[in-house]
C-alpha cells in the first residue's frame, strides 16, 4: 500500500490538478474521497486535516500538505517535474498564465460560491449562469495570454507544465456548465494535446466518479 494519500473529491479542480501532477511524477498514491455535496469536508475529521475545510490534502514524505499550488510547487521541486522554466522572466510569465486560471477563475467558481449564488437568488438556474459569467471571459483572456507562448503542443512548449495542469480542470468545468470555449483555437489545441497524455487522461474526473 502506498504511503502517499490524497484526500480529494472527483470533481474538484484542485484535486484534479494534483492527480495530474502525481501521475506525471509516477507517484503511486491512495485516494480517499471527501464528498463535497454531503459536506464531508466540514466534518471534524476533515477539518483536523485542513482547518480551511478544502480539498485536496496530500500526505507525502511524512508531511501533510494543503493548497494545490503549494503542493504542485513541492512536487516540482522534489520530483524534478520541470513544471516551470528556470529563467526568471520566462518563469514569471508561465506562472502568471497558470494563475490566470487557478487564482482568478477558480476561486469564484467553486462549489460554495456557486451555491451561495443560488441561495441569494432563489434560482437553481443561477448556478450555471454564475459559472458561465466567469468561466467564459476568463478563458477568453487565457486564450489571448497564450499568444505570448509557442504551443508545441502544450501551453509553454513541448512538455506539460503548471499552466496545462491548471487549464484542464477548467476546460472540464467549462464543458460541464456550458461555457463556450470551442471558438478558442489555442486553448482547444492545448486541451487536445493534454487529453492524449496518459497522466492527464488517468486523472480525468470521469475515471474517479463514484460508481455507487
Amino acid at each position: 500500500m502506498s504511503d502517499v494519500v490524497l484526500f480529494d473529491f472527483w470533481r474538484s479542480s484542485a484535486s484534479y490538478r494534483l492527480r495530474i501532477a502525481l501521475n506525471l511524477a509516477g507517484i503511486t498514491y491512495k485516494s480517499v474521497p471527501v464528498d463535497l455535496p454531503t459536506k464531508q469536508h466540514k466534518t471534524p475529521e476533515h477539518l483536523e486535516r485542513n482547518p480551511q475545510g478544502f480539498v485536496p490534502v496530500l500526505d507525502i514524505d511524512g508531511l501533510r500538505m494543503t493548497q494545490s499550488l503549494a503542493i504542485l510547487d513541492y512536487l516540482d521541486q522534489t520530483r524534478g517535474l520541470g513544471l516551470l522554466p528556470q529563467e526568471p522572466a520566462a518563469r514569471a510569465k508561465a506562472t502568471a498564465l497558470a494563475h490566470a486560471i487557478a487564482v482568478d477563475i477558480h476561486p469564484v467558481c467553486n462549489l460554495q460560491v456557486a451555491a451561495y449564488a443560488v441561495e441569494i437568488t432563489g434560482r437553481e438556474e443561477a448556478r450555471a449562469d454564475w459559472m458561465k459569467r466567469f468561466i467564459r471571459p476568463g478563458m477568453v483572456a487565457f486564450e489571448k495570454l497564450l499568444e505570448g507562448f509557442e504551443q508545441n503542443p502544450y501551453c509553454c512548449g513541448n512538455q506539460p507544465g503548471l499552466a496545462d495542469i491548471c487549464l484542464m480542470p477548467q476546460v472540464y468545468n467549462a464543458n460541464r456548465w456550458g461555457a463556450e470555449i470551442d471558438d478558442l483555437p489555442r486553448v482547444s489545441a492545448v486541451a487536445r494535446a493534454c487529453a492524449e497524455h496518459p497522466a492527464f487522461a488517468a486523472a480525468h474526473p470521469d475515471k474517479w466518479q463514484p460508481t455507487a
